[in-house]
């Protein structure tokens, strides 16, 4: 508690609030902050459910440094303050004592919506709209709600009993749940558009790409993704695993594997360790967890017969292209080289499982995504999409964003 106050204390309460700016749900920091600073925090979880419902959560996993933190005047010349403990904190206590969130405005209405899937978009979108008074039921494909929370981020970094006490205090504002409900599967879309009022489309992209390269398609090959969302892992007693990416993924994935017993983790990247969109504290974790980072490399080809045997890779330079803001890794020509590894996993990023997709018969932009328009509306009227179906920037907060901004649309449409 003297810690919290202490990390409370440091904050400047700046006027301009650059935190705010740099958060990406617009969470009033310096506000509840300045409550945290009385211990009012009854008061300071009040001020943070008005932007916000996953405290719990976004206080432990959100890539801090690239958004509030980073943002934050006292880490100009010195250390920021730690706002993601300050967030965690106020929620961890909201479930202690029970607070209540915020007021929201109730409209007149016996409406219905339908969220379908349960990751940070879909919570909060729920959230949200069961707090103006609409009746709201969660549609969710497993036997718990969390989506990307639950299944993509380890438990080392989100404990799943901290995930769980966040979520049932979203449900007790009301909201129904349905298990093992499978958009495209077991439930159809124009059977819940005759039921409900609204639908609200929250399933994710949880596919992982691939680099287009020969061997992707032999045994010991798997998506970053589906690994962690499945965790149908092989044995990694003693072997050497590759790990192709740099975003959070690629770490989450990396530490995972190296927990479960590697010999050896490799991550390869093509750019330079300054441009890895992992968290900072993402990286430093992995390293002292003894995972070893091959910056500015590039996967070739992926090595074997029928079974991965190594990979091989080619060393690349990083230049400024025409019209291109970034440095671009090219590869250097002759520097090639071969590494032997058991397992491969690609973690450059995912997309939109398609089959579903084409289930839903709802227009879809080149990259694969749901399209909406301004009001989070799909090409269906009252059918809306949010989080990373419709190509939100991967993080909760931009999630859970696009969710609480969905939820505004959709009682614009009910009321």
């Amino acid at each position: 508690m003297e810690n919290i106050k202490e990390k409370a204390d440091y904050c400047l309460s700046c006027k301009v609030k650059p935190c705010k700016k740099g958060c990406p749900l617009e969470n009033d920091i310096t506000e509840f902050i300045k409550y945290v600073k009385e211990n009012n925090y009854e008061e300071a979880y009040k001020i943070a459910t008005q932007t916000s419902v996953l405290q719990s959560v976004c206080g432990r996993i959100c890539p801090h440094m690239s958004q509030c933190e980073g943002s934050c005047i006292r880490g100009i010349k010195s250390t920021p303050v730690s706002i993601g403990d300050i967030e965690a904190f106020i929620g961890d206590k909201a479930i202690e004592q029970n607070y209540k969130m915020s007021e929201t405005a109730k409209i007149n209405t016996n409406k219905k919506v339908a969220i379908i899937g349960s990751g940070p978009a879909g919570l909060t979108c729920a959230a949200f709209l069961a707090r103006s008074g609409v009746q709201v039921t969660i549609f969710e494909k497993y036997n718990k709600l969390g989506g990307i929370l639950r299944h993509g981020i380890p438990e080392f970094r989100l404990p799943k009993d901290i995930l769980d006490k966040n979520i049932n205090k979203i449900l007790d504002l009301g909201i129904q749940v349905e298990y093992n409900k499978e958009i495209g599967k077991n439930i159809k879309l124009e059977d819940l558009t005759q039921k409900f009022d609204a639908i609200f489309i929250a399933i994710g992209a949880n596919i992982s790409w691939k680099m287009g390269i020969p061997g992707e398609e032999l045994e010991g090959v798997y998506g970053g993704n589906e690994l962690l969302e499945k965790a149908n892992h092989p044995d990694y007693t003693g072997k050497t695993v590759i790990v192709s990416g740099g975003g959070n993924v690629a770490m989450d994935c990396a530490r995972t594997i190296k927990k479960l017993g590697a010999k050896s983790v490799k991550v390869v990247y093509r750019r330079a360790k300054e441009q890895m969109p992992a968290e900072k504290k993402e990286i430093e974790d992995a390293k002292n967890e003894n995972i070893d980072f091959l910056f500015q490399n590039n996967i070739l080809k992926i090595l074997g017969n029928d079974q991965v045997k190594g990979i091989e890779c080619i060393k690349t330079e990083l230049i400024q292209k025409e019209g291109d803001t970034r440095l671009s890794p090219v590869n250097i020509e002759g520097s090639n080289y071969k590494i032997n590894a058991d397992y491969v996993v690609m973690a450059i990023g995912s997309t939109v499982e398609k089959e579903i997709i084409d289930t839903l018969n709802l227009n879809v932009n080149k990259k694969g995504y749901i399209e909406v328009n301004e009001n989070y509306e799909t090409s269906k009227e009252n059918v809306f999409a949010g989080g990373d179906l419709v190509g939100t920037k991967a993080t909760v907060a931009w999630a859970a964003k696009s969710g609480r901004e969905a939820a505004k649309k959709i009682l614009e449409k009910l009321s």
